[in-house]
């Protein structure tokens, strides 16, 4: 099992200007849904920011202490306009 601060560390940890949002969907500790906002996804299609987000994770989803990851990312401005 793995908790969301644990979640939040490894993400920042590969993008360090990050905000992180993680919230257990079950309650189980083994599926989240994680919101990054990061300046590091800009110039970035979807697929890639992803494959950022999913790397800094890749420890913890091959162990599958992460068994499924609902997974948004945006760039600062995007995430502005939109909240």
């Amino acid at each position: 099992m793995i908790n969301p601060q644990q979640i939040e560390t490894m993400i920042k940890a590969e993008l360090p200007d990050a905000q992180v949002q993680v919230q257990d969907l079950t309650g189980g500790g083994d599926h989240y849904q994680v919101t990054v906002v990061s300046s590091q996804f800009a110039g970035k299609g979807l697929v890639q920011q992803h494959q950022l987000v999913y790397g800094s994770l890749r420890q913890a989803m091959s162990t599958e202490a992460i068994h499924a990851l609902a997974l948004k990312t945006y760039t600062p401005e995007v995430w502005q306009s939109s909240h």
